[in-house]
C-alpha cells in the first residue's frame, strides 16, 4: 500500500473513531472530503504548527464547520497542539475540540465557523486583507505578505445567501489568491440536493468572474493536488468542484442518513477493517512521517520569512516602523478628535463622519465600507480612495447592496492581522448582519459598525425603515458594546472604546441633529452612563435617555416641579459593568425612575423596575416628516411631563 493511501485510511479511521467516541458529530462530509483536505495540507498549505499565527501563513477556513472532526484530525497529524486525547474528548464540555471550530480555542483555527456560509465570507475578507498588506509592504526584495486563502465549503454553504453575496464580491474585486474547495456530494440533511437546488454551480461561478476547475473524482489524491496547484496560477478567484461521495465506505454512503451519523461500534469495527486499520486511536510512525514532510518543508519557508522580516527591520527601518504601526496602532489624543468636530450642532451621522476621518488619519490600518449607502451614513474616509483590483491600497470598500456579506467579510479582514475595520448601513438593515455581528462578538474582533437613521424620526421612508426593535436585539448580543450617543463627546467615546478595547462596537447614529449638553463628557460616556443634568443631588425623579431623547429629557427635567436628574446612557452594557459604588451614585434609591427611548427595548425595566415609567415605541409609525412622526409618537415635552406628573400623583 502506498503511503498516501495508507495515510488517507488512517485519517478516515481517526475521523470515524473520533465521532463515534463522542456519539455525536458529522461523519458524512468529513469522510468524503478527507482526500482533498489531505492533499491540501500535505502538498500546498503554508503553515507552522509551532507558530500558528505567523503573518505569511496560508489561511484555511472550514466554512462547513460541522466537519470539524476531519479538521482536528488533520491538525493532529500535521503537528499542531492537538493530542490524541483531545480527539477522544471531541465535543466534550471544555475540550480543545468543540463541536464546531472556535477561534482562540483550537490551535490552528483561523475563525469560528458553524453557521453555514459565514466561513466563505470570512475567507473573502482574509483574501481581501492579503491584497492590502501585500500592496503596502511587499517589494522586489521581500514578499512579506504572499499567502493564499483556502476555504472548504459544502452544498449548504453555497446555498446560504451570505456565501453567494461574498463570492460575488470576490469575483468583482478579482481576489485571485482565494481558492474555494467545494465538496460536491449532492446531499443535504433533507436528501438529494436537487430537491432544493438545481443550479449549475460551474456556470454560476464563471458568471461571477471566477475560475472554475472540476475534479471528477474528488477522492483521487493526485487529481486533487493537481487541481489545487492549477488554481494557484489563476488570475481570478478559483472554485474547485470536487465530486465526492458523502460517508464513503460506510453502510449508508451517498445518502442523507450519514450526515450526522456516528458509526455504531460494530460498523466502526467493520469500517476500520476495510481500511486495514486494527488499532484504536492510533497512527503508525510512517503516516506521521509522511505528514511531517509538509512540516519540514514549511519550516524552511518559515525560516526564510523570518529572515526577510529581520532584514526589513535592518535595511528598511522606516517601513518596519510603519508595519509595526499597522499592527500596533499609536495612542490617540481624543481631545484633538473632539476639537475637529467644532461647536456647530450636527446630525449624529455627520459627527461620526468627522470622528471616523480623524481616527482614520491616526490609524493607517483602518479600512472599511458600506452596503451602498456611504452618501447617507457618511461612513467614508475622505481622500481614502475606492478599493478595487486596480487600487488595493484604497481605504473605502464598496460592498454593494450586500449587508449580510459585508458583515462577515469585515470579520475576515480584521482576522487577517487583528486590525481595526468599519462597516455601515441603516440601523433598520442591521438585521441582515446579526449572524456576523454575533460571530465577531464571539471572537472579540475590533470592528465598529456605524448604523445610522437610528430612530423613528427618519422621515418619509416610513415604517419599513423605522428601527424600533433593532437596538434592543443588538444590545442582547454577548460581548458587543452598543453606543447610542446624545452628543459629540459621547460619539468620540464610542470610537475611543472601540480603539482602546480592540473589541466590537456598534454606533447607533441619528439622522437628526444632536444638541450640545453642558455636562456631556468623554469620561462620563466611557462609563456607559452618567449624570448629564440635575436640579438637585437628591432627585425625586431620575430620567434615563439615549441619543436624541437626552435633549428631550433635559427639557422635561427643567420643567418638573420636583428635583430631577437626567442620566445619559450611551452604552447600557458598559454602565452595567461599572462598580456598584459608581452605579449607586448615579441611581438614587427613593426616586421615580423614567426611561425615554424611541425603541422597543425592555432592558429599561432593569433600571426603572415595575413601578417606573417607560416611554418608548411599541408599534410602527406612519410615513411623514421626521419631526412630525417623532411628535405624534409621544416624544414631546408636554406629553412626557403629563405622564410623569400623573405617576408622581398616583
Amino acid at each position: 500500500m502506498i503511503i498516501t493511501e495508507k495515510t488517507e485510511n488512517y485519517l478516515k479511521s481517526l475521523i470515524a473513531e473520533t465521532i463515534s467516541c463522542a456519539k455525536s458529530g458529522h461523519t458524512g462530509s468529513a469522510l468524503g472530503a478527507s482526500t482533498m483536505m489531505l492533499a491540501l495540507f500535505h502538498d500546498h498549505l503554508k503553515f507552522n504548527p509551532k507558530d500558528p499565527s505567523f503573518m505569511n501563513r496560508d489561511r484555511f477556513v472550514l466554512s462547513a464547520g460541522h466537519t470539524s472532526a476531519m479538521y482536528y484530525s488533520l491538525l493532529h497529524l500535521f503537528g499542531y497542539d492537538l493530542t490524541m486525547n483531545d480527539l477522544k474528548n471531541f465535543r466534550k464540555y471544555g475540550s480543545k475540540t468543540p463541536g464546531h471550530p472556535e477561534y482562540n480555542v483550537v490551535p490552528g483555527v483561523e475563525t469560528t465557523t458553524g453557521p453555514l456560509g459565514q466561513g466563505i465570507a470570512n475567507a473573502v475578507g482574509l483574501a481581501l486583507a492579503e491584497t492590502i498588506f501585500s500592496a503596502k509592504f511587499n517589494d522586489k526584495q521581500n514578499k512579506l505578505f504572499d499567502n493564499y486563502t483556502y476555504c472548504y465549503a459544502g452544498d449548504g454553504c453555497l446555498m446560504e445567501g451570505v456565501g453567494m453575496e461574498a463570492c460575488s464580491v470576490a469575483g468583482t474585486l478579482g481576489l485571485n489568491k482565494l481558492i474555494l474547495l467545494y465538496d460536491n456530494n449532492d446531499i443535504t440533511i433533507d436528501g438529494r440536493r436537487e430537491i432544493a437546488n438545481k443550479e449549475d454551480t460551474a456556470k454560476k461561478f464563471a458568471s461571477m468572474n471566477w475560475n472554475v476547475i472540476t475534479v471528477k473524482n474528488g477522492m483521487d489524491y493526485n487529481a486533487c493536488t493537481k487541481a489545487i496547484a492549477s488554481a494557484k496560477t489563476s488570475k481570478k478567484p478559483t472554485i474547485i468542484i470536487f465530486n465526492t461521495i458523502i460517508g464513503v465506505g460506510t453502510s449508508v454512503q451517498g445518502t442523507n442518513k450519514v450526515h450526522a451519523y456516528p458509526l455504531p461500534p460494530e460498523e466502526l469495527a467493520q469500517f476500520k477493517q476495510s481500511l486495514g486499520v486494527q488499532e484504536s486511536f492510533f497512527v503508525p510512525e510512517d503516516v506521521y512521517a509522511f505528514c511531517r514532510e509538509a512540516v519540514t518543508r514549511n519550516q524552511k519557508f518559515y525560516d526564510s520569512y523570518m529572515l526577510s522580516l529581520k532584514a526589513l527591520k535592518t535595511n528598511s527601518p522606516e517601513k518596519f516602523k510603519e508595519l509595526s504601526l499597522w499592527l500596533s496602532p499609536r495612542k490617540i489624543n481624543y481631545d484633538s478628535v473632539l476639537k475637529a468636530i467644532g461647536n456647530d450642532e450636527l446630525a449624529g451621522r455627520d459627527i461620526s463622519h468627522i470622528v471616523l476621518n480623524k481616527i482614520a488619519s491616526l490609524l493607517p490600518s483602518l479600512f472599511g465600507g458600506t452596503a451602498d449607502v456611504s452618501p447617507s451614513t457618511k461612513a467614508y474616509i475622505e481622500n481614502g480612495g475606492d478599493y478595487s483590483s486596480e487600487n488595493r491600497l484604497a481605504r473605502n470598500i464598496h460592498y454593494g447592496i450586500r449587508e449580510h456579506a459585508m458583515g462577515s467579510i469585515s470579520n475576515g479582514i480584521s482576522l487577517y492581522a487583528k486590525t481595526p475595520v468599519f462597516d455601515s448601513t441603516f440601523m433598520a438593515f442591521s438585521n441582515y448582519m446579526l449572524p456576523s455581528i454575533k460571530m465577531r462578538a464571539m471572537m472579540n474582533l475590533p470592528i465598529i459598525s456605524i448604523f445610522t437613521h437610528d430612530s423613528i424620526d427618519i422621515g418619509e421612508d416610513g415604517p419599513t425603515h423605522q428601527p424600533i426593535e433593532q437596538i434592543g436585539a443588538l444590545r442582547q448580543i454577548v460581548g458587543l458594546k452598543v453606543f447610542r450617543p446624545a452628543t459629540k463627546e459621547e460619539t468620540v467615546a464610542g470610537f475611543k472604546y472601540f480603539v482602546e478595547s480592540k473589541s466590537p462596537v456598534v454606533m447607533s447614529m441619528t439622522k437628526s441633529k444632536l444638541k450640545a449638553q453642558e455636562n456631556s463628557s468623554i469620561e462620563g460616556a466611557m462609563q456607559g452612563g452618567y449624570t448629564i443634568f440635575e436640579t438637585s443631588k437628591t432627585p425625586k425623579v431620575i430620567i434615563f435617555a439615549t441619543g436624541t431623547e437626552v435633549a428631550l429629557a433635559v427639557s422635561v427635567a427643567k420643567e418638573l416641579s420636583v428635583p430631577a436628574r437626567v442620566v445619559s446612557m450611551p452604552c447600557e452594557k458598559l454602565f452595567s459593568e461599572q462598580p456598584a459604588s459608581y452605579k449607586n451614585k448615579v441611581l438614587a434609591k427613593d426616586a421615580l425612575k423614567v426611561a425615554i427611548e424611541a425603541s422597543d427595548d425592555s432592558i429599561w425595566y432593569k433600571y426603572i423596575g415595575t413601578d417606573g415609567l417607560l416611554i418608548n415605541v411599541t408599534d410602527y409609525q406612519f410615513s411623514g416628516k421626521g419631526s412630525e412622526v417623532y411628535e405624534k409618537a409621544g416624544f414631546n415635552k408636554d406629553n412626557i411631563l403629563k405622564q410623569i406628573n400623573k405617576k408622581l400623583n398616583a
